[in-house]
């Protein structure tokens, strides 16, 4: 080769380094979305991802691409969900519940990974602390299932007349289903009521659930919480007005949807404080050295609206300290 034609393709070489660079460096980065439900469940909480994200320096389609990945209620498709987004070299996946927490979990060890729970992330064995998560794993934990108690109390302050109370759980979710029925068993047994456990993890169950409501006609109705049961909050709060039963839900969403009331974190400030992680590690901090999230904010909301179709007469006491009444 010529001296001089060595030099020009020296030349051409280096002089593609810096556009290279420059490409790999204005390239967006990739934030993996798992959820067990559908987008049409989900809602206004994306809103909430996608501020605490904005929050963080990152705007969706502007600096950062989300890839969406949906199981559609199948949870036997969650592992597949996860390795795709693993081959799509996402930057970080964020989940909510535990289903989908598990199967990033499983899909790698290397890309960090985010989730929201309603139970102790340490009892689920997703982190070894919550101080020092360790691993790639870091969250929020709802403790929604930890409220279950005051959650009923407050559904029988509502009715004082009730005696006994429906419960509907996803049996799929043993760890929520177990520290729900805990609590639930503990202030029943206090308050001295009769409980009927009913299971409702999937549309067909949901269907027997109701049946057995419209049989045995319980006062109330308590529904615990789990991905896919707070998924379904439109479909209980229509179930529960045409069974004409009371009803007690974990997220505001059933009761803005027409349900009774709700006592829990608030699931939009937990979707932001999630985005505002992801966009922390998109900044270079580690998932191992980000503490796990506690919820500090737990709403009480009535709807004033059900209640008086349903009758009830809502006591001043809770009227006063509800977080939100639906006029």
């Amino acid at each position: 080769m010529r001296r001089r034609d060595f030099i020009a393709l020296v030349g051409s070489v280096a002089a593609g380094w810096p556009f290279t660079a420059i490409a790999q460096r204005s390239a967006k980065p990739i934030v993996g979305f798992l959820d067990i439900r559908s987008p049409e469940q989900i809602g206004d909480r994306l809103v909430a991802f996608r501020q605490g994200l904005k929050d963080a320096g990152y705007v969706e389609g502007d600096n950062v691409t989300i890839a969406y990945r949906w199981a559609e209620n199948r949870p036997e498709r969650l592992a597949e969900l996860a390795a795709d987004l693993v081959r799509l070299k996402v930057a970080v996946i964020a989940t909510l519940g535990p289903p989908a927490a598990f199967a990033a979990k499983a899909a790698t060890t290397t890309i960090p990974s985010l989730f929201v729970v309603a139970d102790d992330p340490v009892a689920l064995g997703l982190v070894a602390s919550l101080d020092r998560p360790g691993g790639n794993l870091t969250g929020v934990n709802l403790f929604n299932s930890e409220l279950a108690a005051k959650r009923f109390a407050l559904l029988h302050e509502l009715v004082p007349q009730t005696k006994r109370v429906a419960v509907l759980v996803d049996p799929a979710d043993t760890a929520n289903t177990t520290s729900t029925l805990r609590g639930v068993e503990t202030a029943s047994r206090a308050i001295g009521l009769q409980l009927r456990v009913l299971d409702a993890g999937n549309n067909s169950q949901i269907d027997d659930a109701f049946e057995a409501i419209a049989n045995e006609r319980p006062d109330a109705l308590f529904v615990g919480s789990s991905t896919f049961l707070n998924g379904q909050h439109v479909q209980f709060a229509q179930l529960a007005a045409f069974h004409r039963i009371p009803a007690s839900y974990a997220l505001r969403e059933a009761v803005e949807a027409g349900g009774l009331m709700s006592y829990g974190a608030s699931i939009a400030d937990a979707l932001r404080q999630l985005g505002a992680y992801a966009g922390r590690i998109l900044n270079g901090a580690k998932a191992a050295d980000l503490p796990v999230m506690q919820a500090t904010k737990f709403e009480l909301v009535i709807n004033a609206r059900t209640a008086k179709m349903l009758g009830i007469k809502v006591p001043s006491t809770l009227l006063s300290t509800a977080d939100k009444v639906i006029e």
